[in-house]
C-alpha cells in the first residue's frame, strides 16, 4: 500500500503544480513588464547646460552625466535604459516598464547638488563629501521619517561643527540645501517662509563638535519624499543642468508580429527538447519537462515580482537558464544510465547517480553564479539586466531541475513500478551483474575510438591557426560595428496621420535612402524614427529634407549620435568579465586545482574570441544584443568546462596513485568519453531552440541567435579539445619536473562523490 501511495502523492502533487500554474498562467504573462526593444516606452530629450559660468559641455562631462543618469534609472528597479548622446549638447533618454513617467523625468532631471552651508550662505560640505550609496530614508527615536547620511571623512565634519558652533546661538546652524542658487536663495529669505514653503531642508542646531560620519536630515518630510530624497542623493549629483526639449512614446524596435514569430520560435524549440527528453531519457525525461515547465512559470513570477523589464538580453538569460535547466537533469540521467549499466537496481542507481552528479551540477552552477553576480555588480544597462535575469535562472534550476526532479523521480522510483531498465532508457542486454565488478570507468562509450589527449597538438594548432587568420581579418576588416558602437546619423520624420513602419521603410528603399530599422512613435504613432551608421553629407542632407517634405509635408528632423553610451557599455561588460574570470579562476582553484582554473579561462577566451573572428568575416553586425550573447556563451562555455573537469576529478580520486603520464592521458580519454554524451545532448537541446530562432523568429534577432550557436559549438569543443588538454600538459609537465606520480586526494566533495556499494 505505502509503494501505491508513492504513486498517488506524486499524481496530486503535479495535479495541484499545475492546476495553480493553469489558473494564474494568464495573470503573470499579462504582469510581465517588456522592455523598451519589445513593447516601447517614452523617451525624453535634454539639452546639457553648464552649471557654472565657463565651464565647457565636453564629451567627458556628456559621458559622466550618461553614467549618473543610468545610476538614477537604476533606482527604479532592473529597467535597461537606452541612452544616447546626440550632437554637442543633447542627450536622449528611453525607458520602459515605468508606469510614472513625471516621477521619472523628475529624478532624471534633478541635479541633486547637496551642500552644507552655515546662515551666511557659506558652503562647507558638498555631495562629494557623501559616501557613495550613503543616504538612507530612516526614522529617528520620536518615529519621524528622516534621511540618514554617511560622510566620507569624520574629522573635516569636526572641523565644519566646530566652525558652526563658535558663531554662537541663533547663528549656529548647520543648514543642509538641495539645488542651492547662488545669487537667488538665502537663508536669510526663506526663514521668513512657512516651514512647508522653505527651499532648504533641514537646519540643525549644533551644540557640540561632532566627530563623526554619521548626519540626521530631518524636517518636515513624508515617507516618499525621504525616500525620493534619499533616491536622488544616491544617484549622484549630474555635472550640468539638464532642460527637457520634449517627450513622446517611443514604439517597439520588435514589432508586435516579430514580437509573437520570436515567441512562436521559442515554444517550438521548447517543445523540441521536450520529445527529445522524452524519447532519449524516458522516465527521467518525462519528470524534466515537469519542471522545465514550473521553472520557466517561476522565473516570470519572479521576474515580475522585482518589477523587472523583459528584453533581448533577458531572453538571452532565459534560454541559458533553460540549458542549464535541461542540463542539470541530463547529467543526472546519465549517472543513473552508469549505474544501471554496472548492474544496480533502478533504486540503487537513482540513488548512486543523483549523489555523483550533485557535485557536477553545483560546481558549475556556482561558478556560472559568481559570474553573474560580478557582471551584477559591476554591469550596466542591458549586462545587468542579463546577469539578474541569469541569476534568478540559475537559483531557480537548482530548485526545480535538482530537488524537484530528485523529488518527483525518487516518488516513482521508490513506487516499485519502474524497477525495469527500460524506463530509463536501457535495454537489459547492455547490463553487466554487479558481482563481475565492472565500474563506470569500465564501460564502453559511442566515442571510445577518439584519442582526445593524443590529438591534443592537432586541436592547438587548429586554435593557433584560428587565432592568427581571426587577428589578420580582424586588422584588415574589423567588425562591423552598429550604431551602439559607432556615430551614425539619426533622422525623425513627421507625418500628417498615423503611418505603418512597412509604408516608411518602402519609401525609404524608393528615394534612395533603404533602412529597414524604422520605430514608429508619438502619441498618434505618426513619426518614424530610423538611426544610419554613417553621417549625411551636406548634399545628402538637402536631397532627404528636400524629398521626405515633398512627400510627408513637414522638414525631417536629422542628429549626430555618438557612440559614447555603447563604448562605455561594451568597456564596462569587458570589465566585468575580467573581473569574473579572475574570481573564476580563484573558485575553481580552490574546488579542484589552479591549472583547471587557468584551462577554464582560456577555453572561454578561446570561445569569445572565435565568435567575434565569425562575426568579422561574416560582416553580421555587432549591437547591444551581441554583447548578450557574448555572456551567454561564456555562461554556457564555464557550464560545461566545469562539468568535464568535475569527470576528470572523480576518476583521478578513484585512483590510489597514477604513476605515468599514459595513465594519467587514459584516465583524461575516459573522463572526455563518459562526459561528450552530456555534452552533445545539453547542447543539441538549446541549438534545437537556437535553430528555432534562426529560422522561426524576427530578423532583428538573427544575428543574436547565430552568434548563440557558433557560441554554444565552440563551447563544447574548447571544454573538451582546449581545456582539459591545457590541463592535462600543465599536470603532465609537473609529472616531468617533480618525477612524482599524481595521488589522490582523500577530499570530500559536494554530494559525496564516492558511490557507497
Amino acid at each position: 500500500m505505502k509503494l501505491v501511495n508513492r504513486i498517488i502523492t506524486f499524481v496530486l502533487v503535479v495535479a495541484l503544480l499545475f492546476t495553480g500554474m493553469g489558473t494564474t498562467v494568464e495573470k503573470v504573462l499579462n504582469d510581465v513588464k517588456l522592455g523598451l526593444d519589445l513593447q516601447g516606452g517614452f523617451e525624453v530629450l535634454y539639452e546639457v547646460e553648464s552649471l557654472v559660468d565657463g565651464q565647457e559641455v565636453t564629451e567627458k562631462v556628456l559621458a559622466d552625466t550618461t553614467t549618473a543618469l543610468n545610476g538614477r534609472i537604476n533606482e527604479f528597479g532592473v529597467s535597461e535604459p537606452s541612452i544616447q548622446v546626440e550632437g554637442k549638447d543633447r542627450i536622449r533618454v528611453q525607458l520602459a516598464g515605468l508606469d510614472d513617467q513625471s516621477s521619472a523625468r523628475e529624478l532624471l532631471s534633478s541635479t541633486a547638488n547637496l551642500t552644507f552651508r552655515d546662515v551666511n550662505d557659506n558652503i562647507l560640505l558638498d555631495g562629494t563629501d557623501l559616501k557613495e550609496g550613503g543616504a538612507n530614508a530612516s526614522f529617528d527615536q520620536q518615529n519621524q521619517p528622516i534621511v540618514s547620511l554617511t560622510l566620507k571623512d569624520a574629522s573635516k565634519f569636526a572641523e565644519v561643527t566646530k566652525k558652526v558652533l563658535a558663531m554662537g546661538p541663533p547663528n549656529n546652524l548647520l543648514v543642509v540645501w538641495l539645488d542651492f542658487e547662488e545669487g537667488v536663495d538665502s537663508y536669510a529669505a526663506e526663514v521668513k517662509k512657512a516651514p512647508k514653503d522653505q527651499k532648504f531642508k533641514s537646519a540643525a542646531s549644533v551644540s557640540q563638535v561632532l566627530n563623526t560620519t554619521d548626519v540626521m536630515i530631518s524636517g518636515n518630510f513624508t515617507v516618499e519624499e525621504t525616500k525620493n530624497l534619499a533616491s536622488i542623493l544616491n544617484a549622484g549629483s549630474l555635472p550640468v543642468k539638464l532642460t527637457e526639449i520634449y517627450s513622446t512614446s517611443v514604439g517597439a524596435q520588435f514589432g508586435e508580429d516579430a514580437l509573437n514569430d520570436t515567441v512562436f520560435a521559442g515554444i517550438v524549440g521548447v517543445l523540441l527538447i521536450f520529445v527529445f527528453m522524452l524519447l532519449y531519457y524516458r522516465l527521467p525525461g518525462f519528470i524534466s519537462i515537469i519542471t522545465l515547465t514550473i521553472f520557466t512559470y517561476l522565473v516570470l513570477i519572479v521576474f515580475n515580482g522585482i518589477n523587472a523589464v523583459l528584453t533581448l538580453p533577458g531572453i538571452a538569460a532565459i534560454v541559458l537558464g533553460i540549458g542549464m535547466a535541461v542540463d542539470a537533469n541530463i547529467l543526472t540521467a546519465e549517472r543513473v544510465r552508469e549505474e544501471l549499466r554496472v548492474g544496480h537496481t533502478v533504486k540503487e542507481a537513482f540513488k548512486l547517480g543523483s549523489k555523483q552528479s550533485l557535485s557536477a551540477i553545483i560546481d558549475a552552477q556556482l561558478t556560472t553564479l559568481l559570474a553573474a553576480a560580478v557582471l551584477f555588480y559591476f554591469g550596466t544597462s542591458s549586462v545587468k539586466g542579463f546577469a539578474t535575469t541569469l541569476i534568478i535562472s540559475i537559483l531557480l534550476s537548482f530548485v526545480t531541475a535538482v530537488w524537484g526532479s530528485r523529488l518527483l523521480l525518487g516518488l516513482l522510483v521508490n513506487s516499485g513500478y519502474f524497477n525495469n531498465p527500460a524506463w530509463f532508457g536501457i535495454n537489459k542486454s547492455k547490463q553487466h551483474h554487479i558481482d563481475e565488478g565492472i565500474t563506470s570507468l569500465d564501460l564502453s562509450t559511442k566515442f571510445d575510438k577518439l584519442d582526445f589527449v593524443g590529438n591534443r597538438k592537432k586541436f592547438y594548432a587548429l586554435s593557433t591557426i584560428i587565432l592568427v587568420i581571426g587577428i589578420g581579418i580582424l586588422a584588415v576588416f574589423k567588425l562591423n560595428l552598429g550604431i551602439d558602437f559607432s556615430s551614425g546619423t539619426r533622422v525623425e520624420i513627421k507625418a500628417n496621420n498615423e503611418i505603418s513602419q512597412q509604408e516608411v521603410v518602402d519609401y525609404l528603399d524608393k528615394i534612395g535612402f533603404p533602412n529597414s530599422d524604422v520605430v514608429i512613435s508619438g502619441e498618434e504613432k505618426d513619426t518614424a524614427v530610423m538611426r544610419y551608421k554613417d553621417d549625411f553629407s551636406q548634399q545628402e542632407v538637402l536631397d532627404f529634407k528636400a524629398q521626405v517634405i515633398e512627400e510627408f509635408g513637414h522638414e525631417p528632423s536629422l542628429s549626430t549620435v555618438s557612440a559614447t553610451v555603447g563604448k562605455e557599455l561594451a568597456l564596462n561588460a569587458i570589465y566585468a568579465l575580467t573581473l569574473a574570470a579572475i574570481g573564476i579562476i580563484i573558485y575553481v582553484a580552490v574546488r579542484f586545482e589552479w591549472r583547471m582554473g587557468l584551462g577554464a579561462i582560456i577555453s572561454l577566451l578561446h570561445d569569445v574570441f572565435f565568435m567575434v573572428a565569425i562575426f568579422s568575416v561574416l560582416r553580421l553586425e555587432v549591437d547591444i544584443t551581441f554583447i548578450a550573447a557574448v555572456l551567454t556563451i561564456v555562461g554556457y562555455s564555464i557550464n560545461d568546462t566545469i562539468v568535464t573537469f568535475d569527470r576528470i576529478r572523480e576518476n583521478i580520486d578513484r585512483k590510489e596513485t597514477i604513476t605515468t603520464k599514459e595513465e594519467l592521458a587514459n584516465i583524461v580519454n575516459k573522463s572526455l568519453r563518459q562526459t561528450l554524451g552530456r555534452s552533445v545532448n545539453t547542447v543539441l537541446t538549446v541549438i534545437v531552440v537556437v535553430v528555432a530562432l534562426v529560422f522561426l523568429g524576427a530578423p532583428s534577432i538573427q544575428n543574436f541567435s547565430i552568434a548563440l550557436l557558433i557560441g554554444l559549438v565552440t563551447g563544447m569543443y574548447s571544454s573538451i579539445c582546449i581545456a582539459a588538454q591545457v590541463w592535462y600538459t600543465l599536470k603532465a609537465r609537473e609529472m616531468d619536473k617533480k618525477g612524482t606520480s599524481v595521488v589522490k586526494k582523500e577530499k570530500k566533495q559536494w554530494g559525496s562523490d564516492e558511490p557507497t556499494v
